[in-house]
């Protein structure tokens, strides 16, 4: 299946390399255009002919480097991974915390400026070059603040799947959007405080609270866990 470890494993450094269309189109052109036409029209309307069109070639041309759209997208979610760029001198002096932070910080911009893509990061685990890469650097860096192993791998997972949720369900296709925020509000101002006592005292704080707190609020919670798990000498995150 495109995108899975197996795929990923029988490719060459560049799809298709040394194969090109008549006339030629670079294979990062090609994704590159590929994922400007996700932004604008998302997944499901995409389509080779629409691609092809865009680049002033043919279908012909696309499947002289990719099988099908789905190996086309494959590529346009390790392009998007592309995108997550932490240099080394923008951690130096950082406590693991911080240096984490700035990692996840970057992950989740990068997510938002891509919503339409957004369900691509669910499909399957990201395991092409970028992907790798970037869980590389995040391993190296739990590694080299003490982390046991077994609970960097975890710490790497739930910091991922956590910048991937709250992207998705805040910014994804179909997500609410700020003028939903006083519908809700209303709502749970609306509702028994007899039957909904609770819902009904944090309505504003439910409602009111900006994305960007929200998340960032989110995350140090994680990292209070996983610091007590670090300091524990926990071998994983369900010891104890």
């Amino acid at each position: 299946m495109p995108g899975s470890p197996a795929w990923w494993a029988s490719r060459p450094p560049a799809p298709s390399a040394g194969r090109r269309g008549r006339p030629p189109v670079d294979v990062g052109r090609i994704v590159e255009t590929a994922l400007k036409l996700v932004d604008e029209v998302g997944v499901q309307a995409l389509t080779l002919r629409m691609l092809a069109d865009t680049l002033d070639s043919g279908t012909a041309t696309l499947y002289r480097h990719f099988a099908g759209k789905d190996e086309l997208l494959a590529y346009v979610v390790d392009r998007i991974l592309g995108e997550v760029r932490v240099s080394p001198e923008s951690l130096d002096g950082l406590a693991w915390r911080e240096a984490v932070e700035v990692g996840a910080q970057a992950f989740y911009d990068t997510l938002r400026r891509h919503p339409n893509a957004l369900p691509l990061l669910v499909a399957q685990v990201p395991v092409g070059p970028n992907g790798l890469a970037n869980r590389e650097r995040i391993l190296r860096l739990l590694h080299g603040f003490g982390f046991p192993v077994a609970l960097a791998a975890r710490a790497f997972t739930a910091i991922g799947h956590y910048v991937v949720g709250f992207a998705i369900q805040q910014h994804g296709p179909g997500a609410p959007g700020p003028g939903d925020q006083p519908h809700l509000l209303d709502y749970y101002r609306s509702l028994d405080p007899n039957t909904y006592p609770a819902t009904t005292a944090a309505a504003d704080d439910l409602t009111n609270v900006p994305l960007q707190e929200e998340f960032r609020c989110g995350l140090r919670l994680l990292l209070d866990g996983l610091e007590q798990a670090r300091q524990a000498g926990e071998p994983d995150a369900s010891a104890g």
